[in-house]
C-alpha cells in the first residue's frame, strides 16, 4: 500500500491510495470521519437569553462551531480521572456575554484555554436589536463522529476509483466525446481524440463520452471506453478547521493500525486456546 500527496493545506488534502482493496479505502474514509477525536460545545448553561432564538436553538449553534483541537491535550470526559465532572484535562469552558445591537460571532466566546479558540471567528450566532442580549456559559469535550456530527473534523471525506480511458483504432476523431465531456479530459488533435495530458484524474466517470461515440453509429460498443483501477483511489478531504486535513488523516491510518493489532492479538489468544 502507499499514499501519495498531490495537494494539501490547513484546511484541505487531496492524496492517491494505491495498493489497496476498496474495502480499506473504506475504512480509511469512515475512520477519518467518524474516529478522529476533537472537541465541540457539549454543555451550555444561559443566564440571559433575550435574543430572538429560543434556549434550544442557542446551543445548537454552538455545537456547531468547530474548535481548534490539539493533539493529546485533552482525553476524553469519559476516561478522565475527574469521574465526568469535568476538569481541564478534559474539557475547556467558554463564557459569552454580549448586548445588542449587532451581531453576535463566534469570536466573541472566550476560552480557559487560548489554544482551544474557534477556528474560524466570523461564524454568525445570533443578531441581537437594541436591548437584547445573551450571557451564558458553556464547556467544549473531546469525542468523536460516531457519537454525534458536531464531532466529526471533516466537511468533505469521499473518494473514487483512479479512472482508466482506453480509446482504440475504431476512433474516427469526430470530436463528438470531446463535446460532451464535462470535465474537459478529452482533445482532438488532428483525426485523433486524446486524454488531455494531466486531466485525466478529473474524469467522474460518468460514461458521457461512451454514449455520444454510440451516437454517431460506430457500432454496438463505443470506440472510448471508460474503466477503473480497482487498486487506486483519490482521496478529497477537507476540514471544518478544528485539525489539519493532513492530521486528520494521520490519526485516522493510526486508529486504523490500533484496531488491526487489537484483533491480531485476539485471534492470537483464540487460536491459543
Amino acid at each position: 500500500m502507499q499514499i501519495e500527496c498531490q495537494h494539501r493545506d490547513e484546511h484541505s488534502c487531496r492524496f492517491l491510495l494505491s495498493g489497496a482493496l476498496p474495502s480499506f479505502a473504506n475504512s480509511i474514509r469512515r475512520a477519518m470521519a467518524s474516529e478522529v477525536p476533537k472537541l465541540a460545545i457539549e454543555n451550555v448553561r444561559i443566564y440571559d437569553n433575550t435574543s430572538g432564538l429560543f434556549d434550544e436553538m442557542l446551543a445548537h449553534r454552538l455545537g456547531l462551531i468547530p474548535i481548534r483541537t490539539e493533539e493529546g491535550t485533552y482525553v476524553p470526559i469519559d476516561e478522565c480521572t475527574c469521574e465526568g465532572a469535568g476538569c481541564n484535562r478534559c474539557s475547556v469552558s467558554y463564557t459569552l456575554s454580549v448586548e445588542g445591537p449587532g451581531m453576535v460571532y463566534s469570536r466573541d466566546l472566550i476560552p480557559d484555554d487560548p489554544v482551544a479558540v474557534p477556528a474560524l471567528g466570523d461564524i454568525p450566532i445570533v443578531k441581537l436589536e437594541k436591548g437584547q442580549k445573551v450571557v451564558l456559559e458553556a464547556q467544549a469535550v473531546l469525542s468523536t463522529g460516531r457519537t454525534h456530527a458536531k464531532w466529526q473534523p471533516t466537511t468533505v471525506c469521499g473518494y473514487k476509483n483512479y479512472p482508466c480511458l482506453t480509446i482504440d483504432a475504431r476512433c474516427d476523431g469526430c470530436g463528438a466525446c470531446v463535446d460532451v465531456c464535462p470535465r474537459n479530459v478529452l482533445r482532438l488533435t488532428g483525426r485523433c481524440v486524446a486524454v488531455d495530458e494531466g486531466r485525466l484524474e478529473d474524469c467522474s466517470l460518468c460514461r458521457l463520452c461512451e454514449k455520444s461515440c454510440l451516437s454517431t453509429g460506430i457500432g454496438e460498443t463505443p470506440a472510448i471506453r471508460v474503466g477503473i483501477e480497482p487498486d487506486r483511489f483519490i482521496f478529497n478531504v477537507e476540514s471544518d478547521g478544528a485539525i489539519p486535513a493532513t492530521a486528520i488523516l494521520r490519526q485516522s491510518i493510526r486508529f486504523l493500525r490500533t484496531r488491526a493489532d487489537e484483533l491480531s492479538r485476539a485471534l492470537e489468544e483464540i487460536a491459543e486456546g
